[in-house]
């Protein structure tokens, strides 16, 4: 018979590979549950569908408009991270813009010295 099937030799290189590289067991495990966590880390309250860590808001929205169009009113029923979402602005720039508008622009400062005045002081120009 033969030394073993293919299956056995690949997953006999890749431990000797892992072996190699330096990651203990623990290593390897919390970097597993990791990105069990990350791939995890939105879920839907209602239909506990899961989306990455790298989801964002417009894409959570589409979710409910599309799976729970009868929770489109209260989107925190499905995420609670959509709360105080606007769909109108999904970057959320007219919520910046407002922010903006309320500070108070800086006045441009003065030079506290200019030329006349340098001149008025008794220097004189070269």
């Amino acid at each position: 018979m033969g030394k073993g099937s293919n299956v056995q030799k690949a997953t006999q290189a890749r431990e000797r590979n892992l072996k190699k590289q330096g990651k203990s067991e623990e290593e390897r495990k919390a970097a597993l549950a990791k990105t069990k966590a990350d791939a995890e880390a939105f879920k839907c309250k209602i239909c506990l569908q899961t989306f990455m860590v790298n989801a964002k808001p417009p894409l959570l929205y589409q979710h409910v408009v599309a799976k729970h169009p009868d929770s489109v009113a209260n989107l925190e029923s499905c995420f609670p991270q959509l709360a105080g979402y606007d769909p109108s602005d999904p970057k959320g720039e007219k919520k910046e813009a407002a922010a903006g508008a309320a500070k108070p622009k800086k006045a441009p400062k003065k030079k506290e010295a200019d030329l006349d005045s340098l001149l008025d002081a008794g220097l004189k120009k070269k």
